[in-house]
């Protein structure tokens, strides 16, 4: 009796052992998979990662830190084009380095006015298209727009009109544009520039995003409801990570404009 005894005490541990986890909702991997990937075939390994993502999802009512998400661009791009998802939203970053760079400036050199855009009858043109633009002195600039006399009028308002806090005055067909000292106010009304090109820049990156969250919606009827939200979670990743770089760049600026 007292050898039965001890024969059943590993019992209890046994039994509390828990039994391996097995994703709920998921499709078990195809009969006779031929295994051509390092841990199964294409489908399987999207299975993984969905039930790895889904274990994340799950996660979130426990308190529990979530891992970022980080779907293959290649497992869904029958539902959306990741890569040129993220290109979109990066070329809106880089869009606004670029206003940053050639409007937004304490200081006026010839090539700040380059990309002015000047309104004509026959379309838009950036400045430096219809005139010469050259510097006589640090406190002087002027364009030349002697090979588009009929342009000049609208050269000079679009230089008022830039933002840059310039006066141009019009002496025939050559604009001459002082360059003002740089004052305070006119540094704070440069940083409010820049908030405002930022806030435009979000809008325009939020636009991304909901065209892109528009298109994964299309396929619900064809795919599961946590593929969906995987992806949703995915496109406002990248979305936040692109609206971070901005208030980076926004406050790298600032900091220049203020001193």
């Amino acid at each position: 009796m007292a050898l039965a005894l001890r024969c059943l005490r590993p019992l209890p541990a046994l039994l509390l052992r828990p039994c391996p986890a097995v994703p709920r909702g998921l499709p078990r991997s195809p009969g006779g998979c031929p295994a051509p990937l390092p841990g199964g075939c294409s489908r399987c390994v999207q299975h993984l990662l969905l039930s790895r993502q889904l274990a994340t999802k799950k996660a979130k009512g426990k308190g529990q830190s979530q891992a970022k998400v980080n779907i293959s661009a290649a497992l869904v791009e029958d539902i959306i084009n990741l890569e040129e998802t993220s290109e979109d939203m990066q070329a809106v970053v880089e869009a606004l380095k670029e206003d940053f760079s050639r409007n937004l400036s304490v200081r006026t050199s010839p090539g700040a006015l380059d990309h002015i855009t000047v309104v004509t009858k026959d379309g838009k043109f950036p400045l430096n298209q219809l005139g010469q633009i050259s510097q006589k002195s640090p406190q002087l600039l002027t364009v030349n727009m002697t090979s588009f006399p009929e342009s000049t009028a609208a050269a000079a308002k679009a230089i008022r009109e830039s933002g840059m806090n310039l006066n141009p005055e019009v002496d025939g067909t050559v604009i001459r544009v002082p360059v003002p000292k740089v004052t305070r106010e006119h540094r704070e009304n440069l940083a409010k520039l820049a908030k405002q090109s930022t806030n435009k820049s979000k809008e325009a990156l939020r636009k991304v995003r909901s065209k892109s969250i528009t298109q994964v919606k299309k396929s619900k009827n064809k795919v599961s409801e946590d593929t969906i939200w995987l992806l949703e979670k995915q496109i406002q990743q990248m979305a936040d990570e692109a609206a971070a770089e901005m208030d980076k760049l926004l406050a790298a600026k600032t900091k220049e404009l203020l001193g």
